[in-house]
C-alpha cells in the first residue's frame, strides 16, 4: 500500500499547474494522493485557478529571477531537505527553472523523477534558451520519462536515455478540451475586418525580436483588428506597450485566464504567437497559427498544415500573415481540427503508468 503523497507535483508556473493538472485529478482517482510542491517561480499563482486548491502544497517560496540559472538554484536549494527526507516519486514537467530545480534536488537525493512532456528538442541549446539546455538535463538523468509523440520518444532513444520511455500524448490536450466543452457558442462576428490574435514573449526574442514583431504588427494593423496580450513579464509587457501603444485598429489586452485565451484563439481568423502551449492548442481547436520563433521543438503541427514557422523578421511575418487572409480557402484547411500532440487522455494514461511503476518499486 502506498503512503500518502508519494507522488509529489513541483509547480512553478502558469503552464505548470494547467499541463499538471490532469496528471494530479488522475492520480487521485486512482487513489495516490498527490501532493504539490509549489515553488513560487510565478508568486501570483494560485492553484486554485487551476482545479489544484485540493491538493496539499508545500511552498518553497523561489520567486522567478532575471537569471534563470540562478532560480535553478534556489529551488534545488530549497526543495533538497524536502525531497531527502520523502520517499516516492517527484513530477516535473516541461523545461522551466522549477522543473530542473525540483529534478536536481531529486537526483541529488536519490529520489526517483519523471519528467513529464519529455523529448522535445530543437538541438540549438541557444533556441530556446535556457529551456532546451534544461530539458535535455532533466531528461538525461529522469526514471521516467514521459513523451508526448512518437517523435519525442525517438529522441530520447537516439540520446540513449536511461529511463523508462512512454508515449502519452501532452496533457495540454485534456485540458484545452476540458475548457472548450465549457465555453458557451462563440459570438457572431462583429466587424469587416478579419481578427488576429497574438501573444509573444519568448527571451530569446528580447530586444529585436519584439521590436520587428511589433513592426509587423503595425503595418498589418491597416488590414486587420489585432488583439495583443500582454505577458505577465514584466519587461516584456513594458517593451510592448512602448512598441505598439496607440496602433489604430490594435488592442493591447491585460494578461489573461487560460480560460479567456482559449476564447479568444477560438474566435480568432489567425493567431501568432510564440508559445509552446498554444503551439499544441491551436492544431485540437482548430485555429490557423503562425509561430513567431526561428525553430521550435514541435514541430508535429507545422507536419500537420496546423501552424507555419515565420520566425520573428517582420517581413516574413506580414508577409504570411497577409497572404492567408486573402486565401479563404487555405485558411480554411489549417483550420481543420487535428491531434497531433495527443487525443485528451494522456493525464490517465500517465496516472496509470505511474502506479503501476510505484507498485512495481515497492
Amino acid at each position: 500500500m502506498l503512503r500518502p503523497f508519494d507522488v509529489r507535483l513541483v509547480v512553478g508556473t502558469r503552464p505548470e499547474a494547467i499541463k499538471l493538472a490532469p496528471v494530479a485529478h488522475a492520480l487521485a482517482e486512482r487513489g495516490l494522493a498527490p501532493a504539490l510542491v509549489l515553488t513560487g517561480q510565478h508568486p501570483s499563482l494560485d492553484p486554485a485557478q487551476f482545479g489544484l486548491g485540493d491538493f496539499p502544497a508545500e511552498r518553497l517560496h523561489c520567486p522567478g529571477e532575471q537569471d534563470p540559472h540562478r532560480h535553478v538554484g534556489a529551488v534545488t536549494t530549497a526543495l533538497l531537505p524536502i525531497v531527502a527526507a520523502a520517499s516516492g516519486l517527484l513530477v516535473v514537467q516541461g523545461d522551466t527553472s522549477s522543473a530542473l530545480g525540483a529534478a536536481l534536488a531529486g537526483f541529488a537525493a536519490g529520489v526517483p523523477v519523471a519528467h513529464v512532456e519529455a523529448g522535445l528538442r530543437t538541438h540549438d541549446p541557444q533556441l530556446p534558451w535556457p529551456e532546451e539546455e534544461y530539458r535535455t538535463a532533466i531528461d538525461a538523468q529522469a526514471d521516467l520519462l514521459f513523451a508526448p509523440t512518437e517523435l519525442a520518444a525517438a529522441k530520447l532513444r537516439a540520446e540513449q536515455a536511461t529511463g523508462e520511455v512512454h508515449v502519452t500524448g501532452n496533457t495540454s490536450i485534456d485540458a484545452v478540451l476540458a475548457l472548450e466543452a465549457a465555453l458557451p457558442l462563440a459570438e457572431p462576428r462583429r466587424g469587416a475586418l478579419p481578427r488576429l490574435l497574438v501573444t509573444a514573449h519568448r527571451r530569446e526574442s528580447w530586444g529585436e525580436g519584439l521590436a520587428s514583431i511589433a513592426a509587423a504588427l503595425r503595418e498589418l494593423s491597416s488590414e486587420a483588428a489585432i488583439d495583443f496580450v500582454l505577458h505577465p513579464n514584466a519587461h516584456v509587457a513594458a517593451s510592448m506597450r512602448e512598441l505598439l501603444g496607440g496602433v489604430a485598429n490594435l488592442r493591447l489586452l491585460e494578461p489573461c485566464s487560460h480560460r479567456e485565451l482559449i476564447r479568444r484563439m477560438r474566435e480568432a481568423d489567425l493567431v501568432l504567437s510564440d508559445s509552446g502551449g498554444i503551439q499544441e492548442e491551436a492544431p485540437a481547436l482548430g485555429v490557423p497559427l503562425l509561430v513567431l520563433r526561428e525553430k521550435t521543438e514541435r514541430p508535429e503541427g507545422l507536419d500537420c498544415g496546423s501552424a507555419i514557422l515565420v520566425g520573428t523578421s517582420a517581413e516574413r511575418i506580414a508577409g504570411k500573415a497577409r497572404r492567408l487572409l486573402r486565401d479563404p480557402a487555405a485558411l480554411a484547411a489549417m483550420r481543420r481540427r487535428r491531434f497531433p500532440y495527443g487525443d485528451g487522455k494522456s493525464g490517465p494514461r500517465i496516472a496509470g503508468i505511474i502506479e503501476e511503476w510505484l507498485n512495481r518499486r515497492a
